[in-house]
This record gives structure tokens, sequence and C-alpha cells, in this order.
């Protein structure tokens, strides 16, 4: 069985930064992709940014330029660095994987981290 816990979400005015994390645990054998995606209520979940194993990441084009995702092979943990928050990008975010636990691939989703941006 394999887990995403979130953390870092929060409060924050526009302008300012948030950093999320999202560090997987259980049965790995090799993280093939990871990424964050972002709903609102009323509104269907949509992809923010992605990242792959051998480092290809890919974003949602209201973000680019502001935010940033990386990945720690060591740790199993993803960050998404958002920088110049807008009132536009509140929302849930949620952690997703796909993952090789070496006796199948799943696809795994975190419980979700609430990120409000207001002045």
């Amino acid at each position: 069985q394999v887990q995403l816990v979130e953390s870092g979400g929060g409060l924050v005015q526009p302008g300012e930064s948030l950093r999320l994390s999202c560090a997987a645990s259980g049965s790995i054998r090799r993280i093939n992709f990871m990424g964050w995606y972002r709903q609102v209520p009323g509104k269907e979940r949509e992809l923010v940014a992605t990242i792959t194993s051998n480092g290809n990441e890919r974003y949602l084009d209201a973000v680019k330029g502001r935010f940033t995702i990386s990945g720690d092979a060591i740790k199993n943990t993803v960050y998404l660095q958002m920088n110049s928050l807008k009132t536009e990008d509140t929302a849930v975010y949620y952690c997703n994987a796909v993952i090789n636990t070496g006796t199948m691939l799943t696809t795994v989703w975190g419980q979700g981290t609430q990120v409000t941006v207001s002045s």
C-alpha cells in the first residue's frame, strides 16, 4: 500500500509565496510520475504541474513562471514552490503519483491541502 501525505498549505496575501510538499511512503519500487492538481468548488480538478522520473516538467499556463515543481528521489517527495500568488490560485491542492510497487502500477492521491490567497 502506498500513501501520499501533503503539507504546506495555508493563508497568504497576494504576491506572497508558499511551498507545498508531498511525501510518498509504503511499497515503492519506483515513482514514475508525481504532480499537483487543484480544485475549487463547482469546477473540475485541473493539472497544475507534473514531473516525471526523468525530470520532465509540465505546467498549467496560468502558473508558468510563478510555480516550480521539483522532486527528491531519495525522500520520495515532490515540492511545489508557488511564488507571486494570486487570488485565483485559491484552491485545494492535491498531490498525485503513479507508482510502481514491484507487483503493480498504481495511481495514488493525497488528501488535499487548502491554499487561500486573500488580502
